[in-house]
C-alpha cells in the first residue's frame, strides 16, 4: 500500500519564507501520520503566478535557498514540491523530488500555458523529459498543471504504464472548470489506466482564485477522494491495487461556486495586502448592499464599515433603505449629503458652463463627489475602499471615471448584473433572514443623479444585455453570429460600440475578482486605440 498525501496549501506570492514554513509543517504532519509521499501545488515555494518577480535574480535565489531548508526535512518521507529551478541562466517551472535530505530528481514542466491569464512563456523555457519513479513497489510520474492537459503528454505517459499519475497543479477558478478539471483528469486516468492524483492550490491572489479541489481519480476515471473546495485542506489517501473505492459525487450550484469565490478572494486580498478594514459606499441598491453583505461574511462585520452620501435626487425610500442594510448588518456607518458639495461645484462652474444645458457633466458631478470623500476617508483611516460596479456596467461603460469606479478592489467586476440578485438571494437565504431588503432588490436600478433616472433609460433590460457581453467578450462572437441568434442588429450594434468604446474606462478601473472564463484584466488585453469595426 502506498500512502500519500495532496497539500492544498494557500501559498502567497512572494512570502518565500512564510510559504517554507507552511510546506515544512506539513511536511511534519503528513510524517507524524506515516505518509509515504507528500505533494504540495505549482510553484507551492513561490506562490502563483510571481510575474515579475522571477526577473529579480534575487528572488530565484531565495527560492533556492529555502528549498534547501524544505530538504533537510525529509528524511523518512518523500517530497514533492513546486519551486522555481535555474540552470544556466534559465528558469523552470518545475518539481523537486525530496528524500532523505537529498534533491533526488527534478522535473520541469514541459506545456508552458500561455493563453488567458497564463503567461509562463514569458518567463520560463520549457522542460523535456518525463519523469518516473519507483517506490514501494509503485511506478508514478509527476507532471505540473498544463502538461496533464495536453495529448502528446499523455501518449508518452501512457507508453510507460505509470501505476500513479501526481500533477501538481496551479489552476485559477472560473464558474465550470471543476468540471472541466474532472473531465480531463477523468480521461487521463482512463487513457494511461492509471490512478491519477490532482494537487491544485487553495487562495486569492488579485483577480484570480484558486479553488483547490485537489482529488484522486482511479483508472475507471471516477474521483474517489476529494479534497476540500475554496479552503485549506490536506487530504490522505492510501492506495492499494486491491481495494474497490467508491466514487465520491461533488454538486455546487453556480452561484455557490461564486459566492465561495468571492468570499475567499476578497478575504485573501485584504488580509494578504495588509488591510485591517474595508469602506463601501452605500447607496441603498442592490450593487453596494451585495458588496456590503459578502464583506461582512468574509471579513466580520467589525472591519466593515460604511458611507452613505445621499444628494437631491436620492429617494427617501433608496436613503431608508441604505441605513436598514447597515442595521441589518450590524456595520458602522457614516452620513454625509452631498449637496452643499455638488451646490459649490455648480457655483464654481456656473461662469464657464452658463450658456450650456445641463447634461452629463452635472450628474458625474455628484459620482466624483462620492468618489473624493471615499478616497479621503481611505486615506485616513486607512481602509480599502470596495468598488461596486458590476460586469455590466462595466462592459458598457455605464460608470464614472474617477467617481463610482473609484476602489482598490472590485468584488463585482466580473459579475453579470443578473448574477447579482441571484448571489442576493442566495445570501438571505443562507443567513435564514432578510440580510438584504427585499425592497433593494426588487427596486428598478437607478443611479439617482438626475430626477426619475433609470438605467433601462440608457441600458438594454439586463438580461438581454448580459446575454449580449457574454456572446460578444467571452465567447468572442461576431456581430453575425450574434444577430442570428435572434437579436436585433440595431441593438447588437450598440453594445457592441458600447463595449468597444469603454476600453479606456477598465483600464482604468480597479482589479476585481475573476468568475467567468473570460473576465477584464489578464484575460481580455485589448488595445484602447482600436478602429476595427464589424
Amino acid at each position: 500500500m502506498l500512502t500519500f498525501a495532496l497539500a492544498q496549501i494557500n501559498s502567497c506570492v512572494g512570502a518565500i519564507e512564510h510559504n517554507a514554513e507552511q510546506i515544512i509543517r506539513v511536511i511534519r504532519q503528513a510524517k507524524i501520520k506515516k505518509v509515504d509521499i507528500v505533494v504540495f501545488p505549482e510553484l507551492a515555494l513561490t506562490g502563483y503566478p510571481p510575474e515579475d518577480l522571477l526577473l529579480k535574480p534575487h528572488f530565484i535565489e531565495k527560492n533556492l535557498h529555502y528549498l534547501k531548508k524544505i530538504n533537510q526535512e525529509c528524511e523518512g518521507i518523500v517530497a514533492l514540491v513546486g519551486f522555481v529551478d535555474r540552470a544556466e541562466n534559465r528558469l523552470y517551472n518545475a518539481c523537486a523530488f525530496l528524500q532523505e535530505g537529498k534533491i533526488k530528481d527534478i522535473y520541469r514542466k514541459i506545456y508552458l500555458p500561455n493563453y488567458g491569464v497564463f503567461d509562463e512563456k514569458r518567463y520560463f523555457q520549457p522542460g523535456t523529459s518525463l519523469s518516473f519513479y519507483n517506490f514501494k513497489g509503485y511506478r508514478f510520474s509527476v507532471g505540473i498543471c498544463e502538461d496533464i492537459w495536453r495529448d502528446a503528454f499523455v501518449v508518452a505517459l501512457k507508453k510507460q504504464q505509470p501505476d500513479v499519475i501526481i500533477n501538481l497543479s496551479a489552476s485559477p477558478f472560473h464558474l465550470g472548470k471543476a468540471s472541466l478539471r474532472e473531465k480531463i483528469m477523468a480521461a487521463v486516468a482512463q487513457r494511461t489506466n492509471a490512478f491519477c492524483a490532482y494537487c491544485n492550490l487553495i487562495g486569492g491572489q488579485d483577480e484570480l482564485v484558486f479553488d483547490g479541489s485537489s482529488m484522486v481519480l482511479a483508472p475507471s476515471g471516477d474521483v474517489i477522494a476529494r479534497a476540500k473546495r475554496f479552503d485549506e485542506d490536506i487530504l490522505i489517501f492510501h492506495l492499494s491495487r486491491k481495494k474497490q473505492y467508491i466514487s465520491q459525487a461533488s454538486r455546487y450550484s453556480a452561484v455557490e461556486e461564486t459566492f465561495q469565490a468571492l468570499s475567499l478572494g476578497l478575504r485573501d486580498y485584504v488580509f494578504k495586502n495588509g488591510f485591517k478594514d474595508v469602506l463601501i459606499g452605500v447607496s441603498g441598491g442592490i450593487d453596494s448592499a451585495l458588496v456590503a453583505a459578502l464583506a461582512v461574511r468574509a471579513l466580520g462585520n467589525n472591519r466593515v464599515h460604511g458611507l452613505i452620501m445621499p444628494s437631491r435626487y436620492t429617494s427617501p425610500a433608496t436613503l431608508r433603505d441604505a441605513k436598514e442594510l447597515c442595521g441589518r448588518l450590524d456595520i458602522a456607518y457614516d452620513l454625509i449629503d452631498i449637496d452643499g458639495l455638488f451646490e459649490c461645484y455648480l457655483k464654481v462652474l456656473q461662469p464657464f458652463f452658463k450658456k450650456r444645458l445641463q447634461d452629463k457633466t452635472e450628474e458625474n458631478l455628484q459620482a466624483r463627489i462620492r468618489g473624493s470623500l471615499l478616497m479621503a476617508f481611505s486615506n485616513k483611516f486607512g481602509r480599502l475602499v470596495l468598488n461596486t460596479g458590476n460586469k455590466s456596467e462595466v462592459s458598457a461603460g455605464y460608470c464614472t471615471l474617477y467617481g463610482d469606479m473609484v476602489g482598490g478592489f472590485g468584488l463585482l467586476k466580473d459579475i453579470p448584473k443578473m448574477l447579482v440578485y441571484e448571489l442576493a438571494h442566495y445570501m438571505n437565504k443562507l443567513s435564514n433572514k432578510e440580510l438584504i431588503p427585499s425592497s433593494v432588490i426588487k427596486r428598478a436600478p437607478s443611479a439617482e443623479l438626475k430626477p426619475d433616472q433609470k438605467d433601462q433609460d440608457t441600458l438594454p433590460p439586463y438580461d438581454i444585455l448580459d446575454a449580449l457581453i457574454k456572446l460578444y467578450v467571452e465567447e468572442e462572437c461576431g456581430l453575425e453570429d450574434i444577430v442570428a441568434q435572434g437579436f436585433s442588429e440595431k441593438l447588437v450594434k450598440r453594445v457592441i460600440h458600447m463595449i468597444d468604446a469603454s476600453e479606456y474606462k477598465r483600464r482604468q478601473a480597479p482589479i476585481g475578482i475573476k468568475i467567468t472564463p473570460r473576465a477584464f484584466g489578464k484575460d481580455r488585453r485589448m488595445p484602447i486605440t482600436n478602429q476595427f469595426r464589424q
